[in-house]
């Protein structure tokens, strides 16, 4: 079949991450460690519940507060998450336009929390005025979803959201567990590496 729709990670993909930057910003904030319950794929613990919808920002910054020994503010919280955002490279955005402008479908799918998408979802994402979803067609978040990559029943929601097949999905991630289970499912797939230039291979894959 032919690929209609291209399928996104956010991080490591679009933008570039810096997991090390994180930690460091938790770590200021006095979370000893920070490095032990980061995880730069999948988070696990109050980190994990925010990304995966069962939590609210506020169960967080009281939990978080908690771990620290004071009362954490929201703005330090997203201070802190947000030190994952390393870069947003131009090439990356000029491709998500480009492969809308020749006719793909194009899709995010992201584990991530309301606090990255603070940051992600303003004018600030990058640096032009424009917003993460002024790119894409459509953005899928796993707090929304309640449900997490590489969790199949998480793919499966978004190939009935978007009335598609399988077969007719490119799915790009930077993790090997959420890039296998596309491919157990019949997605084409391509896993380069958090912030390595995927654009020319991709292009070479739709082409072929």
């Amino acid at each position: 079949m032919k690929i209609k729709t291209i399928l996104f990670d956010l991080g490591g993909v679009v933008i570039t991450l810096d997991q090390g930057q994180a930690i460091r910003r938790f770590q200021q904030l006095g979370l000893a460690d920070a490095q032990q319950r980061l995880d730069p794929y999948q988070q696990s613990g109050i980190f994990g519940q925010l990304e995966e919808g069962q939590i609210t920002t506020e169960d967080f910054r009281r939990e978080f507060s908690q771990l620290v020994g004071y009362e954490a503010t929201h703005k330090q919280c997203a201070y802190a998450w947000q030190g994952y955002a390393k870069e947003v490279p131009q090439r990356n955005l000029d491709a998500l336009l480009r492969l809308r402008a020749e006719g793909y479908r194009v899709v995010l799918l992201s584990n991530t929390n309301p606090y990255m998408m603070e940051w992600a979802e303003s004018d600030r994402f990058d640096g032009k005025g424009h917003p993460l979803s002024y790119y894409f067609d459509a953005c899928y978040l796993s707090y929304q979803l309640k449900m997490m990559k590489p969790a199949e029943m998480i793919f499966r929601e978004v190939l009935r959201r978007e009335k598609t097949f399988a077969s007719e999905v490119l799915f790009v991630d930077d993790g090997p567990r959420n890039v296998m289970v596309a491919s157990q499912l019949g997605m084409l797939t391509y896993c380069p590496e958090n912030g390595a230039d995927w654009t020319e291979k991709l292009f070479s894959m739709l082409n072929n």
